[in-house]
């Protein structure tokens, strides 16, 4: 550690600029603070299809064996394969967790992505001495971690789990759309498209479709679709039900969904997409 002016001690700082980085965990091994695993997910905006969330431990010093490695959203779904089976050759150790559409409406998509990302963590086999998160922090995780702006870009164990999570999705939501053909999920892979949003007025929400979500709650309504399971609606989504209510009593408590104890679910920090 360095000290300031007046004698204070302050923790080492790692300063990243350009492609992906190994000098952070590097800093962290190189302390004794490793293995250092790095965390993301995939789909956290999408209003289809699960969320999923993976984290990686890379071995030290192999950046020469993994030269195409960056945030998966900057790579082509072809470069994406490729890094995929090379990360799953080549970590120390991984994990990848998959969450339906059911468990995010139960608890709400920023719940669901913080309890995906300690159970990725979790699912390691080797226990991490320090966890890297792409750009928030995690409570709750059983070593020392820190968030890290756009870790996805700037360090290489986040990069790769977002790799993993990324492909892993798009596999599952490639599958869907062979379930489910009329809502071009093997385009759009669930996000909020122009074309996605044109197949939910026309056809209404699928099973696997977030109900949570408001542009399917909206959906759903017109279509006089109820959910399949518990929905913890999103704060914006019981707004727009509130807009639809009438003054008839057995309607006071019907917001987009007629659901016991609306309150209940009501979700504050909910995403709207």
């Amino acid at each position: 550690m360095s000290a300031g002016p007046v004698g204070v001690l302050r923790p080492p700082r790692a300063v990243i600029r350009g492609e992906t980085s190994w000098a952070l965990q590097s800093a962290l091994d190189r302390r004794g603070l490793g293995p250092v695993a790095g965390v993301d997910e995939a789909g956290r905006g999408a209003c289809a299809g699960p969320l999923v969330v993976a984290a990686c431990i890379l071995r030290p010093g192999d950046g020469a064996r993994l030269t195409e490695l960056t945030d998966s959203k900057l790579l082509t779904p072809l470069a994406r394969e490729r890094v995929y089976e090379r990360v799953v050759h080549r970590a120390l150790d991984y994990s990848i967790v998959v969450i339906s559409p059911a468990e995010v409406d139960a608890l709400g998509i920023h719940v669901t992505n913080i309890e995906g990302m300690r159970r990725a963590i979790a699912g390691l086999d080797t226990a991490p001495g320090y966890v890297l998160i792409d750009g928030f922090r995690v409570p709750g995780l059983p070593a020392p971690s820190v968030p890290v702006i756009k870790g996805d870009r700037a360090v290489a164990c986040v990069a790769a789990a977002s790799v993993l999570a990324k492909v892993t999705r798009d596999r599952i939501m490639a599958g869907l759309h062979e379930e489910h053909p009329v809502y071009g999920f093997d385009v759009h892979k669930g996000y909020t498209t122009a074309e996605h949003g044109e197949a939910l007025t026309t056809h209404g929400p699928s099973a696997v479709h977030r109900w949570s979500y408001t542009n399917v709650a909206v959906a759903g309504r017109a279509h006089g679709i109820r959910p399949p399971h518990k929905v913890m609606l999103t704060a914006a989504a019981l707004q727009a039900g509130a807009r639809r209510r009438t003054t008839a009593d057995e309607e006071l408590n019907q917001y987009l969904f007629d659901l016991p104890d609306t309150d209940e679910f009501a979700e504050v920090s909910g995403v709207e997409v």
